[in-house]
């Protein structure tokens, strides 16, 4: 590639710590150069209370990126999360006659599609084509070329909160770092951790970050289901620090050396000290007892997924399994609750696809930050294509 090197970042805007993920595009290749994290205490229930916190956030993580990098990006594409949900929508087409459907017209469709009444503090995130249905028959994913008369798109509108978006942008803007686009966290997740293959055999991704919890569903190539709800890893040590009567931070330690989302999985005597009041005597707990607790909160969250699942009739349908990403994912025995609420295989999902992807960032954690990166990357290679395109189809007619 000639030039300056193109530049695709993604910046994970966590709940407990913002991620940055720097990397280059050579040719069709996404290449990592480096990364940055940086702590954050800016959310309150997956909602942005500070955003001069997450902007100085945004500006130490993407620091030590660029640092890593060698590397100086102006732009990043950001996840959003915790205050997103998706609407199905139909949008129908009738030409009046009989002809070739040409790409023009499926455009079209989706754009009628995508004409929703939204709530008042709602605007879209993506517009994501599930399939069309030409002259009644449905099931086509690119009827271009096909004789028809009536086209109906149907798609997954995401929405998420109008001034939760324009605060998260607004945070990001006084980082001086501008927005390419804004992409749910949940289908980030997915882009990095799910090939397009695996992806269309039907496939559940629930990103568990601190405070909240992002769950995408596909079927074949369409995104059958875009949701959150605020129920994430945060809870897990704040039910371990209410019902042992501890403070957060002790109740994280707990989780962290001694936790399992399977509570069988410690032996009933292993005990563990937990601090007293001055002149109080030794308290202890049982493993088990805070494995029970964690046990508890994992089944809530798969449980929450199952009814999702159960709505759509993909119980039987999701033969790539369940896949685990975010801080949540790295409790142990996680995916063990998946499979058994969603009655198929889970495992942890990994950022895949990037060159040079170092070990360290091996971990759920990242994932999203990957996709994101991964994400920005294709968007810039599409527009390239269209650009390249345009100027062959204009030398031609010249």
């Amino acid at each position: 590639m000639s030039g300056k090197t193109k530049l695709a970042v993604g910046l994970d805007l966590g709940s407990s710590s913002t991620r940055v993920v720097i990397c280059a595009l050579e040719d069709f290749t996404t290449r990592f150069l480096g990364y940055g994290e940086a702590p954050v205490q800016a959310w309150t229930k997956a909602r942005l209370g500070d955003q001069e916190a997450l902007a100085e956030s945004v500006r130490v993580a993407l620091h030590e990126a660029e640092k890593k990098a060698q590397a100086s990006p102006d732009s990043a594409l950001i996840g959003v999360g915790g205050c997103v949900a998706g609407v199905n929508s139909r949008g129908v087409y009738e030409f009046g006659r009989r002809r070739e459907i040409e790409p023009e017209d499926l455009k079209y469709a989706v754009e009628l599609a995508a004409r929703v009444r939204l709530e008042d503090d709602r605007e879209i995130l993506q517009i994501c084509p599930q399939d069309f249905t030409l002259d009644g028959r449905a099931g086509y994913r690119n009827p271009k070329g096909i004789l028809g008369a009536r086209l109906e798109a149907n798609i997954l509108v995401v929405t998420v909160s109008l001034h939760e978006h324009q605060a998260i942008v607004s945070a990001v803007h006084r980082s001086h770092l501008a927005v390419e686009e804004s992409v749910f966290e949940g289908i980030a997740a997915a882009y990095a951790s799910v090939l397009p293959e695996d992806r269309a055999r039907g496939a559940a991704i629930v990103d568990i970050g601190a405070q909240s919890t992002e769950v995408v569903i596909y079927d074949g190539d369409s995104l059958l289901l875009a949701t959150s709800f605020p129920i994430g890893a945060d809870h897990f040590t704040r039910d371990v620090a209410r019902l042992f009567k501890v403070n957060v931070d002790f109740a994280e330690g707990l989780k962290r050396q001694f936790g399992s989302a399977i509570a069988d999985s410690a032996p009933e005597n292993t005990l563990v000290e937990l601090p007293s009041a001055d002149g109080r005597g030794v308290r202890e707990a049982s493993c088990r007892q805070l494995n029970e607790i964690l046990e508890a909160r994992a089944e809530q969250i798969f449980e929450r997924v199952y009814e999702e699942v159960l709505r759509l009739g993909m119980e039987q349908n999701l033969l790539e399994g369940v896949v685990v990403t975010g801080g949540g994912a790295l409790l142990p025995g996680m995916c063990d609750v998946a499979e058994r609420i969603l009655h198929c295989q889970a495992r942890k999902g990994l950022a895949l696809g990037i060159e040079g992807w170092p070990a360290e960032l091996d971990n759920p954690t990242w994932t999203t930050a990957g996709g994101l990166a991964m994400y920005s990357g294709r968007l810039k290679l599409k527009r390239d294509w269209k650009r390249a395109s345009t100027s062959v189809s204009g030398s031609a007619v010249k």
